[in-house]
């Protein structure tokens, strides 16, 4: 049975709308209790790719409302909570409690509430004379958003700012590794595993690997332990990988264009919690919903843009094709005479015709939604030369550099101003070699089209040190090493990590190409050197590879610190459909981020650096 973190999450919020009561075969509680369900900003985040309105209807929910809005009393019925444990959502809670606004108070925390807040809520609660309106808290492990069967985010906003800002210190980089720890816990927790966890030396993919493991060793050893019970998962002998990354192990895909749908959509019409809002006919705007409930969206996004053309094209002639036969089987439209003998011949066509309208109306519904989201796109595609980006990209970084004139011509040429960007710090990442003319002339370019250079001089920074690190020995590769600690702080990971991972050769992307290795499981010189984190195995042998993690293995969860996106996931699903026996993976990030969204990450750690147009041009000389 592979693990289906969707199908998980989506069952233990259903218990957790019914009162943490079991729930039957179909899906619903024994005995219907209408009730209230209130949530913070976080938690409608988790709810809503999961669970829609009439689904809410279904268990019993008749009024639903976010924590902070002012709300009046409904006597005599109970409310379901779902909210993180904040302070000031529990100072919420006990007001409410102390107003008697319901008749009891069914407490979920997204994650475990911590003892002080747990102390704070019983005192609070003793004081207001409420607490036996208090009928259950419980920890549900929910603290993480996933957006289809093999994708989640942990919705942690900001952290590649916040794990490679220069200023940042020893504290604030723990209370940033804790809260990634936090969410991949609850993943665990809601798939009942505990993995075997590999990961790359040094950087923030280490200390979180760390941290999860002394996490989950603390938890095996408590009394009510979550992965004891884990359903079909005990009996079976394999345990997954989980394979931890960060986002500096290969940069380039956070930045680039892709021609592919799934990616397009989020990165060109900003794709959020599987949903989309395109300029609609006459000024309007239109909302789609995007996942696995659609199927031409499941089948086609790994396509390339021009081939999704042509597949709504053959569906949409597929589908008059089957109207018309439904229309002439009904005797609709061929004039044909009605034929009173063959009353029941004529009965059934009629009866298989009412049938397959249902199906007809939603295939329709379906080819009019992506042939909405296709023109939109195409018309994007067009103004900007979204196709040549994509395409210029994708070969300087199989050549390693890109002809001077063609490379100024892209950003003379169409696009917006972070498309430029973009396009510049791909050239930098791509490049073999620094020429330090043409790095000028760039920033020139880019300056004329009146773009902010502080990513671009951020990732320009970022290799320069690099680049001597790669060549020298490693007596003065230590002191290499301290400069950039000093000048760095916390990112000292992305220098070391060498240039070779900031760049793909081949066009399977180096993630993709080491989560196969470490699935593999059989030596390998790109993955010797991981670590490896066995939280069921004695402490001592932790940390090096040992017998018994020989592979293959069958499932795998990738995780990829600083933001992911649709390029990684596509490519990782990819990699499992061309196998067998087919393998099993699911990817996810601390939040998913366009293009655009990284690169303004980077524009920030260069502000912080003071590199960019605001800076002196000195300050941008190495």
């Amino acid at each position: 049975m592979a693990l289906n973190l969707r199908q998980r999450q989506t069952e233990c919020i259903i218990r957790m709308l019914n009162m943490n009561q079991p729930v039957n075969s179909s899906g619903t509680a024994n005995e219907e209790v209408y009730k209230i369900l209130i949530y913070d900003k976080f938690c409608q985040n988790i709810l809503s790719p999961l669970i829609h309105v009439k689904d809410l209807r279904k268990h019993g929910v008749t009024l639903y409302f976010l924590i902070d809005k002012d709300r009046k009393p409904v006597l005599d019925v109970p409310a379901v909570y779902f909210v993180q444990p904040s302070s000031a959502n529990v100072q919420r809670i006990i007001a409410d409690a102390s107003r008697s606004l319901y008749d009891t108070f069914h407490l979920n925390f997204s994650s475990s509430i911590p003892r002080p807040l747990l102390e704070d809520l019983a005192l609070g609660t003793l004081n207001s004379d409420s607490i036996s309106r208090i009928s259950k808290v419980h920890d549900q492990y929910l603290e993480f958003v996933t957006l289809e069967d093999n994708l989640f985010s942990l919705g942690q906003k900001s952290s590649y700012v916040q794990l490679n800002d220069p200023s940042a210190g020893d504290r604030e980089i723990e209370e940033i590794v804790e809260k990634i720890v936090g969410g991949l816990f609850c993943v665990l927790a809601t798939l009942a595993v505990v993995p075997i966890i590999r990961c790359p030396r040094g950087g923030p993919a280490e200390m979180v690997a760390s941290a999860l493991d002394q996490r989950l060793r603390d938890h095996l050893l408590s009394k009510n332990n979550l992965f004891t019970e884990g359903g079909n998962f005990v009996t079976s002998f394999q345990r997954p990988i989980l394979c931890i990354f960060d986002r500096n192990f290969e940069l380039s895909v956070g930045i680039q264009h892709d021609f592919r749908y799934r990616p397009l959509v989020h990165d060109v019409l900003g794709l959020k919690l599987n949903r989309l809002t395109v300029p609609g006919e006459k000024g309007g705007t239109k909302s789609f919903e995007l996942d696995g409930s659609d199927p031409f969206w499941v089948a086609n996004g790994s396509l390339e843009f021009p081939e999704v053309a042509v597949e709504i094209e053959t569906q949409l002639n597929k589908y008059k094709k089957d109207v018309d036969d439904v229309n002439r089987r009904t005797g609709g439209t061929d004039g044909a005479e009605f034929d009173g003998t063959d009353l029941i011949g004529n009965t059934k066509h009629l009866m298989n015709a009412v049938n397959s309208l249902p199906e007809l109306t939603e295939r329709k519904q379906v080819i009019d939604k992506h042939t909405n989201i296709a023109t939109v796109l195409l018309g994007e595609i067009k103004e900007r030369s979204l196709d040549s980006y994509a395409k210029k990209e994708n070969d300087m970084i199989i050549r390693g550099g890109i002809d001077r004139s063609d490379l100024l011509g892209v950003l003379r040429g169409k696009g917006t101003k972070l498309d430029k960007l973009r396009f510049a710090i791909m050239y930098l990442i791509s490049s073999e070699s620094m020429n330090q003319a043409e790095v000028e002339s760039v920033e020139a370019a880019l300056r004329e089209s009146e773009v902010d250079t502080s990513a671009f001089l951020y990732v320009k920074k970022i290799k320069s040190l690099n680049v001597p690190l790669a060549s020298v020995n490693s007596a003065s590769r230590s002191n290499i090493v301290d400069w950039a600690e000093k000048l760095y702080g916390q990112s000292i990971s992305a220098v070391t990590a060498g240039v070779k991972n900031l760049l793909s050769n081949d066009r399977q992307l180096a993630l993709t190409r080491t989560v196969d290795a470490l699935m593999e499981g059989k030596p390998n010189p790109e993955v010797d050197s991981y670590l490896v984190f066995d939280p069921r195995a004695p402490k001592s042998s932790s940390g090096s590879a040992s017998s018994h993690l020989k592979g293959p293995f069958k499932e795998a969860i990738v995780f990829m610190i600083g933001g992911g996106n649709y390029v990684e996931y596509g490519s990782l699903q990819e990699l499992v459909h061309r196998q067998h026996p087919v393998k099993h993976v699911i990817y996810g990030t601390t939040e998913i981020l366009t293009g655009e969204e990284f690169v303004d990450q980077l524009s920030l750690l260069g502000q912080k650096m003071g590199l960019g147009s605001a800076a002196p041009a000195a300050a941008s000389t190495h």
